[in-house]
């Protein structure tokens, strides 16, 4: 077997992945750093929506029905949501941490605040 990051022929365990400490430490910084960069720009977009959402909801609110087109235009992205629930009737409530929406065929959707 070679190793990941300089392709030396490994001697030890057959298990070893890395001929050295210094390679190993090299792939897993290299791998969190590429890692890092992707989360963050996940998470900025997560942070926005969130935003968004308790923007339109306010503070005191669990829910509110609004129009899609005010989401579009604060730049909301619907691609992006941490989970997916189902309902007891089968909808679908797409969530950004603790608040999620829910489309409806006409045009609206609902924010709800988890309690």
């Amino acid at each position: 077997m070679k190793c990941k990051v300089c392709n030396i022929e490994i001697t030890g365990r057959s298990d070893k992945k890395f001929c050295s400490v210094e390679c190993k430490n090299y792939y897993h910084v290299n791998l969190r750093r590429v890692t890092d960069v992707a989360v963050r720009s996940i998470n900025k977009i997560l942070h926005r929506n969130r935003s968004i959402l308790l923007e339109i909801l306010g503070k005191r609110k669990t829910q509110i029905k609004v129009n899609r087109l005010v989401l579009d235009k604060k730049k909301f992205n619907f691609k992006y949501h941490t989970h997916i629930i189902r309902n007891s009737r089968g909808k679908l409530f797409f969530y950004v941490y603790d608040l999620a929406w829910m489309e409806f065929s006409d045009n609206e959707v609902l924010i709800v605040k988890r309690r």
